[in-house]
């Protein structure tokens, strides 16, 4: 089924769940938007549902609910959006505002990718292959993306602007598949 988003000028998206976090800020003035991020999360590891993600990106994450947890509930991260296993997309912080997804970042040579990027975390991890109503979620966000911000360009994964430190979103992700559902004319790492 396709779906159609659209990106309003404050930044948020129509027909999305909305679920605001506190982890983002001004982008610095002036840096255009020319880049889309394509992580993977699973909480805990490898395992789906739940409103794990949610807790973390809003610092409410219980540290006792689950042992991984006690090693990543202080962190303060975010991301633009999450697309769930079933499509479903949720939007943290408006595309207009800089959310904390990148962590130590390079893009073709430029230092601190949160300033200049859109994150969108898919639900899933390195070792599963995504499902199709991800991919269609994910390929009309994208879209909508590019028409709101006409200087997004590029394309390219979490392990593309931090090698060595980051694998998703991982050898399972089928970047053939997702630019061949939209038009916009991306470049891929």
């Amino acid at each position: 089924m396709r779906r159609n988003y659209r990106i309003e000028a404050d930044g948020w998206a129509r027909g999305v769940q909305l679920c605001r976090s506190p982890n983002c800020d001004e982008r610095p003035v002036g840096t255009p938007i020319d880049l889309i991020v394509i992580h993977a999360i699973s909480l805990p590891p490898d395992r789906f549902g739940g409103r794990h993600v949610e807790a973390l990106f809003q610092n409410r994450l219980d540290p006792a609910g689950h042992p991984y947890f006690a090693s990543i509930w202080e962190l303060r991260v975010s991301a633009h959006f999450l697309i769930r296993r079933d499509g479903e997309v949720v939007q943290f912080v408006p595309s207009t505002l800089r959310a904390w997804h990148a962590g130590l970042s390079s893009w073709r040579g430029r230092e601190r990718c949160n300033d200049f990027s859109v994150g969108i975390e898919l639900e899933g991890c390195d070792t599963m292959p995504f499902e199709s109503a991800q991919y269609a979620g994910l390929g009309a966000l994208v879209e909508a993306l590019c028409i709101r911000h006409p200087t997004i360009d590029a394309i390219a994964g979490h392990s593309d602007i931090a090698p060595g430190r980051k694998t998703d979103p991982g050898p399972c992700f089928d970047w053939t598949r997702l630019l061949a559902q939209f038009c916009a004319p991306l470049k891929r790492a």
